[in-house]
């Protein structure tokens, strides 16, 4: 068996007259976490976003544990095994934080020994579990939104900047999580623009900029290189420490 648990090959995508994906390739090694980074509009999103089905790659393939998912519908992808968490989160925010990882269960049913290692990961989420989604902080929010990823065991996250807008001590409690996450075995694509969360917690990293990946590798070598840094993100690591 691949060690790729997903495969992205020439993968090209088109939103109205828009063309945002311009021959994405793109491989995610089984069992640990890959940071998608990039500028701003570089493509990350949109990434995610066709690899979910919830917008149609017009050219290329994407294949998950060995079977093509190109073409089938968002909800047959789901089933697949594989979560998305959006940047907007997409709880409910009317339901309480109960309600919302009931929902997030296929069967309806909350296996209470993973119940339990979820409170381990993010314990707001059991002090809060009877109270509306809505009145979460934004940190909180962003944990739940997370936890219905994770409320059943899935072979594949894709989570876009789960950092975003976050106070510092907050983005340490999730990196926490992720690493967490990471010794269960659970293989991870993650949008990010914190760099140092994305230092702390990546394995391998991929770069877009204009609709494709210009860069693969190490993500210790990326973040030891302040050069390389300037030349595919503008910026460096460094600075945002």
């Amino acid at each position: 068996m691949s060690d790729n648990l997903l495969n992205l090959q020439g993968v090209h995508t088109h939103i109205g007259q828009y063309h945002i994906l311009h021959g994405v390739d793109l491989a995610i090694p089984r069992g640990q976490l890959t940071m998608l980074l990039g500028r701003n509009g570089a493509g990350k999103t949109t990434t995610l976003r066709t690899i979910m089905g919830l917008w149609q790659a017009s050219q290329g393939s994407i294949t998950f544990d060995g079977r093509d998912i190109t073409r089938l519908p968002t909800p047959e992808i789901a089933q697949a095994g594989i979560a998305y968490v959006p940047e907007n989160m997409a709880i409910f925010a009317d339901l309480t934080v109960r309600e919302n990882l009931v929902l997030a269960a296929r069967n309806g049913d909350l296996d209470p020994h993973r119940l339990k290692w979820i409170f381990g990961l993010f314990p707001a989420l059991e002090k809060f579990w009877s109270l509306a989604a809505g009145v979460l902080s934004g940190g909180q929010k962003q944990m739940l939104a997370i936890a219905r990823a994770i409320v059943e065991p899935r072979d594949l996250l894709l989570i876009d900047e789960p950092t975003k807008g976050l106070a510092p001590a907050i983005i340490m409690n999730m990196v926490q999580a992720f690493k967490e996450l990471k010794s269960t075995g659970a293989t991870i694509l993650l949008v990010e623009q914190n760099f140092l969360a994305a230092k702390l917690l990546g394995d391998h990293v991929a770069v877009m900029d204009d609709g494709r990946v210009v860069h693969r590798g190490a993500m210790a070598e990326l973040a030891e290189d302040a050069a390389l840094q300037q030349k595919l993100l503008g910026l460096s690591m460094d600075a945002h420490q």
